[in-house]
């Protein structure tokens, strides 16, 4: 700014030392004042738009934050939803009812103890062995019904029924 005060000296100095004659210096004088207010008045509205403008931008920066916020809130809570019971380090909580004394407890197991096969129970320290739901490719046909081993124990029972009737017909 001092820049411009010190350019707009040197141009009034100019003005008075060029024009002899002191009606012409004093319209000239007053004439480079309007235009320098006029310039200063246009500096003055860009300004204002542009600080208008800045706070638009702020005011939907901070919408954008909160609804980013909301968002961040969200994904936290759905992912709480989702891996419930999973600890930071990698670990789940197992829910195991010992099959021989009935004791229900809860165990800590990182994914890479899922190859474990066995556990042993805190109340009567029996082993118990682990099912993680692998297939036999083989049914043995104990099982009382299907649990995903690829046969269909449905059929059989009624296979079963339908002899039994057959039976009782004669």
């Amino acid at each position: 700014m001092a820049d411009l005060s010190n350019e707009y000296t040197r141009i009034i100095s100019e003005i008075e030392k060029t024009i002899s004659n002191d009606d012409e210096r004093k319209i000239v004088k007053e004439k480079t004042q309007e235009l320098s207010m006029i310039f200063i008045e246009n500096i003055e509205n860009l300004n204002n738009i542009i600080n208008n403008k800045l706070k638009e931008m702020e005011e939907r920066e901070n919408k954008i934050n909160n609804a980013v916020s909301q968002l961040q809130k969200t994904v936290n809570e759905i992912e709480e939803d989702i891996y419930e019971g999973e600890e930071p380090d990698g670990d789940f909580d197992f829910e195991i009812v010992c099959p021989y004394c009935n004791t229900e407890f809860v165990t800590d197991l990182s994914l890479m103890n899922l190859e474990k096969n066995e556990i042993k129970c805190p109340e009567c320290d029996n082993i118990i062995e682990l099912d993680w739901n692998e297939q036999d490719d083989e049914c043995e046909g104990h099982c009382g019904g299907c649990h995903g081993c690829g046969h269909d124990h449905f059929e059989e029972e009624y296979e079963d029924v339908d002899q039994n009737d057959e039976d009782d017909d004669m």
